[in-house]
């Protein structure tokens, strides 16, 4: 099927984004009235967004005639993977505590810890662990002793890459069971916003750990991770839908002491400023999940044009179903003048480890090995924003991808 102009498809994929979101927090009676290329779309934005496994078991209505069966097999394949996840979990703790290393199971193997999913619900793309960098070389032993090892054209500053010797990908886009399992190993736990690191591992690293697979220290230490991560995601538009709902579950759970020491975090790096616009989103689409007095206190953290940006922020605005690149990504995260211009200048002339990051992503990435724009010079790239916009190459890759899938 021949896509629609790009303007058309962009506003396709908002309306589709959105109806889903609005459809994982307060469930609807009512099937959407959309054309048989938006059901077909509909399948690249849960995929893009982690969703299709919980729209199974969330959506009240059925939808078309093969609607519905996408749904239950995405989560039949969902289910199958996280029980080799498991499995795989498993060995990983003994073989740990055979060889003395600490590590923490983060984010999906976390929540699914906590019981706030069960197979079938969270797809996971990897397996994350942090741990301590005097036991990084002994735990790269042990997931190498698994029959992992480093992949270092997969690597970048936040973690190293770990991939099975036999690699299949029976999917490219959505769940599959089969496919391959990686782990990523942390030595810390920080995101760039938008041009300096923000360290958070000290309140994510247990201060007692023991041999083997450890949980997060609080249920503050997770959502700090989840939302430092979250606004990462937010500030280069690669937000799942899946953070939100994971943030949603894990502020549930929370007590007022908690909310306060969450406020109470980082004072050394100007308090948890970075916690306001995932907080909003979540409480756009959550409305019960964020208590109304925890936002004020955020608020009183946040400079005010990120607090202005992230007021009129949807989802659909900053993750992959906005389809357009932007010139400066991360632009409106800056915390002063200089910085803002230093975002600029950084775009303008990229400095050699981004360089590096590109042309390992045109190795290591489908979406980008396909694309054209991947190839381009930085001049290309200026000129080609300056005449018109130009769409990313992911999400065109995972719209492309369906509806090959379907012909």
């Amino acid at each position: 099927m021949k896509l629609p102009p790009l303007p058309v498809l962009h506003g396709k994929l908002r309306t589709i984004t959105e109806r889903f979101a609005s459809e994982l927090a307060q469930p609807s009676a009512v099937a959407p009235d959309w054309s048989g290329f938006e059901w077909q779309l509909a399948r690249a934005v849960a995929a893009m967004h982690g969703v299709s496994p919980l729209l199974a078991t969330h959506l009240k209505w059925e939808g078309p005639p093969d609607w519905k069966p996408f749904l239950d097999s995405q989560r039949a394949h969902v289910t199958v993977r996280q029980h080799r996840i498991e499995a795989l979990l498993t060995l990983l703790d003994a073989r740990a505590r055979e060889e003395q290393v600490a590590l923490v199971g983060l984010k999906g193997t976390a929540l699914h810890g906590l019981g706030l999913y069960r197979a079938g619900d969270r797809p996971m793309a990897d397996i994350d662990l942090l741990v301590h960098p005097d036991e990084a070389a002994r735990a790269c032993e042990v997931l190498e002793s698994l029959g992992f090892s480093d992949a270092p054209a997969s690597a970048n500053w936040k973690h190293k890459v770990f991939m099975p010797k036999v690699r299949d990908v029976p999917a490219q886009l959505g769940e599959h069971g089969q496919n391959y399992l990686k782990f990523e190993l942390h030595e810390r736990i920080a995101e760039i916003l938008p041009l300096r690191p923000l360290d958070v591992t000290a309140s994510i690293y247990p201060r007692r750990p023991h041999p083997g697979l450890n949980a997060y220290p609080s249920r503050v230490a997770l959502l700090i991770h989840l939302l430092i991560h979250a606004s990462s995601c937010m500030a280069y538009r690669a937000l799942r839908l899946l953070h939100l709902h994971d943030i949603a579950l894990v502020a549930g759970r929370m007590a007022p002491a908690d909310w306060q020491e969450l406020l109470a975090h980082g004072p050394d790096t100007g308090g948890p400023w970075w916690a306001l616009p995932p907080l909003l989103l979540t409480a756009r689409y959550y409305p019960k999940a964020i208590p109304a007095v925890v936002l004020p206190g955020v608020q009183d953290y946040c400079q005010w044009n990120l607090r202005r940006l992230a007021r009129r922020q949807t989802l659909s605005d900053v993750s992959m179903s906005y389809l357009w690149i932007e010139a400066f990504p991360g632009i409106g995260w800056s915390r002063s003048l200089s910085e803002m211009l230093e975002c600029v200048r950084s775009r303008v002339r990229p400095n050699a480890d981004t360089r590096r990051l590109r042309q390992s992503q045109t190795q290591t990435e489908v979406a980008a090995s396909h694309s054209d724009w991947s190839r381009l010079s930085q001049r290309q790239r200026i000129l080609r924003w300056v005449v018109s916009k130009q769409p990313r190459p992911d999400t065109l890759h995972a719209v492309r991808t369906i509806l090959a899938e379907l012909r």
